[in-house]
């Protein structure tokens, strides 16, 4: 299983409305993705800026680049994420889960 982990900044005062959005809009994108196994989605507030981290983890990489294209590094950004993220961070983590409980 893979790991991918991306993360995005906001302004606090978007905070709740960006969750909503994460909810509505990237969620449901995931899980219709085959071979999508989990997410976890978490946020918080440093310094009055809005962190969100997300965590999705899959089955294999060529399950990640039926998501995100072959190059698969890259960050998947939605059209609404213009509204809201301070910057566009390019790239995105992945790890080999190799032990779980």
């Amino acid at each position: 299983m893979i790991a991918r982990i991306w993360h995005g900044k906001i302004k606090v005062e978007d905070f709740d409305e960006y969750s909503e959005f994460m909810k509505i809009k990237a969620i449901p994108d995931y899980k219709k993705t085959k071979g999508f196994v989990k997410l976890t989605f978490l946020r918080n507030i440093k310094d009055n800026v809005g962190h969100f981290t997300l965590i999705t983890f899959w089955e294999n990489i060529d399950i990640i680049k039926n998501f995100a294209g072959e190059d698969f590094e890259k960050a998947k950004y939605y059209l609404e994420d213009e509204k809201f993220l301070l910057d566009f961070e390019e790239k995105v983590i992945h790890y080999e889960v190799f032990a779980e409980e």
